[in-house]
């Protein structure tokens, strides 16, 4: 399942983070990457401990909170801290997967990463190139969102960065272990949320077969979540 989540972070939050993003210092992408990873990666990214990336990171995840869209699609039990990367002059990353576990910095937490999410910072027309390729069942997406949108995907993908002929690709990324850890038990759970809304919107919370079906979406989620 491929979501697009168009404006998570409002134009203001977008402008304030480029701002902190134009002036911050960069170091070798490569220091996130995994042993296999590593030898396709050509990008720089902020340090994970930098007073802008964490700043960023919780402008990010206070945003994601309140995002419904987000809520209903990831099931979100766990978020790795963002993280934020540059491509540019070339930039690219080639074809990996993600590492299937990540340990937040400085902690014992462990996240396993049934989503990958990147939001992007940069608009289209700043930057040639760039495109986020991923490989999924319905075969090969590219995606190169408007700033301030974000794609969430799962992490078993395949995906690569096409090389950044023109301008900056700014973004930022990072992984979830969901509650449902099965891709399509979650999409099977989404698509009846969104379903459930929609009725609700036309009849109100009190129609029958809007408890009916809240009532079955809850009982699958208590069938199949992990917290």
């Amino acid at each position: 399942m491929l979501i697009h989540l168009p404006k998570v972070l409002s134009a203001e939050q977008v402008q304030v983070a480029r701002q902190l993003l134009d002036a911050a210092d960069w170091t070798d992408g490569k220091v996130t990457a995994g042993e296999q990873s590593a030898t396709v990666k050509n990008n720089t990214q902020l340090p994970e401990s930098s007073v802008t990336s964490q700043q960023l990171g919780d402008m990010i995840l206070g945003a994601l909170a309140n995002n419904n869209s987000f809520i209903s699609s990831a099931l979100p039990g766990k978020i790795f801290p963002p993280l934020f990367n540059c491509y540019e002059n070339g930039g690219h990353f080639g074809k990996h997967i993600d590492n299937a576990i990540r340990i937040v910095p400085n902690s014992v937490v462990r996240v396993r990463t049934d989503l990958s999410a990147t939001l992007f910072f940069s608009e289209p027309d700043e930057y040639d190139g760039g495109e986020l390729e991923i490989d999924d069942v319905y075969g090969k997406q590219s995606i190169k969102f408007a700033a301030g949108d974000m794609v969430l995907y799962p992490s078993t993908s395949y995906h690569h960065v096409n090389p950044v002929t023109r301008g900056k690709r700014l973004c930022s990324f990072f992984w979830m272990q969901s509650m449902v850890r099965d891709d399509a038990q979650r999409d099977l759970l989404y698509q009846m949320d969104q379903s459930i809304q929609s009725i609700a919107a036309e009849k109100g919370m009190k129609d029958d077969d809007v408890i009916r079906l809240t009532g079955v979406y809850h009982n699958l989620i208590r069938r199949w979540a992990d917290t």
